[in-house]
């Protein structure tokens, strides 16, 4: 996990986890625990923490993009267009941010 942090595009495969776990979190517990328990508490919080690591994503992703001299069209964009897809960025990582 270390060796992660000491890269842009490790940090942007964290980024791409967390953001992904945020979604499972805020679909799996925050939503139902919001209807069937009548508790919007967990959605509340949730809601801004997925938010807040969606952008990161988006902007992280970006930076990395231009940084690493990315070919938009064979990489980039994918990247982007993941994280807009629910879990996307779980297969992002394997497919594509697992080999840079």
């Amino acid at each position: 996990m270390i060796h992660l942090l000491q890269s842009k595009t490790g940090r942007l495969r964290i980024l791409a986890f967390l953001e992904g776990i945020s979604l499972l979190i805020l679909i799996f517990v925050a939503v139902p625990v919001k209807y069937w328990m009548g508790n919007p508490s967990f959605v509340k919080l949730m809601g801004p923490v997925h938010g807040t690591l969606f952008l990161l994503f988006l902007f992280n992703t970006l930076s990395v993009g231009v940084e690493q001299q990315w070919k938009f069209k064979e990489t980039t964009w994918k990247v982007l267009v993941a994280c807009f897809i629910p879990f996307g960025t779980f297969y992002i990582d394997r497919k594509i941010l697992s080999k840079l």
